[in-house]
């Protein structure tokens, strides 16, 4: 997934341990969307198990962001199971950027 390349370059060059750490964990979030995509032919089974794959402290928070999230996972499944064309790529990037926004908001309290 062209988003997981993405965050892998920006890791290598991202000075803030938070910053870093959170990239690293995103990008294991992200490796187990594209093998659950696979795995699950309707985007409902595979929205049921991507959102509890520890997007918060033991998901107990992860209802905060379940909106942006279910976009996020919607846009994956499309782009690992309809041929990951670059419309696909932009619509998994531009849900990503939105929840992104708003998890650093509602949890962390920055943006």
């Amino acid at each position: 997934m062209r988003l997981i390349e993405e965050m892998e370059q920006r890791l290598q060059a991202e000075d803030s341990m938070f910053r870093a750490q959170l990239l690293r964990e995103d990008i294991e979030r992200l490796r187990r969307l594209e093998s659950l995509a696979r795995d699950h032919e309707t985007v409902e089974a595979f929205a049921g198990e991507g959102l509890a794959i520890g997007w918060t402290q033991g998901n107990l928070r992860t209802h905060e962001i379940e909106e942006p999230l279910r976009a996020v996972l919607a846009a994956v499944h499309a782009y690992e199971r309809g041929g990951r064309t670059d419309g696909q790529h932009r619509a998994v990037r531009h849900a990503w950027d939105a929840f992104d926004r708003l998890r650093l908001e509602k949890l962390v309290g920055c943006n």
